[in-house]
């Protein structure tokens, strides 16, 4: 192994302890620098008037908000519920006018699969002749 890289490493393990970074304290008021030093009182209490009557059209802004998704949501509802009966009935009409079928699908497949085997057998015999060979169908 060589020793190069090993003391490299080592070098820069030991030089990395001084250079970590200082945590942040964490915010809290005692840290925190007012924008203003001293505010009247006056200004400050105007300050929070503004805080409270701009939360309180927040909070009616997102009322009715909540309020006209709820009537989109309603409406859309009673739409698609319209729209599904729609469907419904076209779906019964278009049954209604189509023709009954006499075999279903997976009858229609095993009845042409019994077609294609019989057709095999006649084929088989047709082609077999009149040959008076011995009949051997199983050993």
């Amino acid at each position: 192994m060589r020793q190069g890289p090993l003391s490299l490493l080592f070098a820069a393990l030991l030089l990395s302890q001084p250079l970590q970074a200082e945590e942040a304290a964490p915010i809290s008021p005692e840290n925190t620098v007012p924008a203003i030093a001293s505010p009247d009182a006056t200004a400050l209490a105007a300050l929070e008037q503004r805080l409270a009557e701009s939360e309180q059209q927040r909070a009616e802004l997102a009322s009715q908000l909540q309020n006209n998704a709820g009537e989109r949501e309603s409406a859309q509802l009673s739409r698609l519920r319209q729209e599904n009966q729609r469907l419904k009935l076209q779906l019964n009409q278009a049954l209604a006018e189509q023709p009954p079928q006499l075999l279903g699908e997976q009858q229609q497949w095993f009845a042409a699969g019994g077609g294609v085997g019989l057709l095999g057998v006649l084929l088989g015999v047709l082609l077999r002749g009149r040959r008076k060979a011995r009949r051997e169908w199983l050993n």
